[in-house]
């Protein structure tokens, strides 16, 4: 018999549900790009994995507290996670390789994750 608990199996189950269903959209959103960019382009500017989080953590958790937290978090993200691209478009200008400028484009999101952390550090949105 099988002596793990039936609570971690559950667990389990919805992980790797969430986790296919999560990979068959960027995927399909990857596959997209190379046939028909504008298209992919827009479905990933959607917040996508964003709604697919909060409505997984919902049917998890059932804690509109924290999905509260969770969606400001997102929403103070967003237009910091853009600070990735910037490094592409000033590429036009810096004619730099495809590695440095992903590099780059790295730092400026770590750099974009201590703005988000600062500001909900000093308690702007609690």
């Amino acid at each position: 018999m099988d002596s793990t608990p039936f609570i971690f199996k559950e667990a389990a189950m919805w992980f790797l549900i969430k986790i296919i269903f999560s990979g068959i959209i960027i995927a399909f959103a990857g596959w997209l790009a190379g046939r028909n960019p504008v298209l992919a382009g827009f479905i990933i500017a959607l917040p996508l994995m964003s709604m697919l989080s909060i409505l997984f953590s919902y049917w998890e958790y059932r804690d509109m507290a924290k999905i509260n937290q969770f969606a400001t978090s997102i929403l103070v993200a967003v237009p910091l996670s853009l600070f990735f691209f910037i490094p592409f478009l000033l590429n036009k200008w810096l004619k730099m390789g495809f590695a440095m400028t992903y590099g780059f484009a790295i730092a400026c999101v770590g750099i974009a994750y201590m703005i988000h952390a600062l500001i909900f550090r000093t308690g702007l949105f609690r």
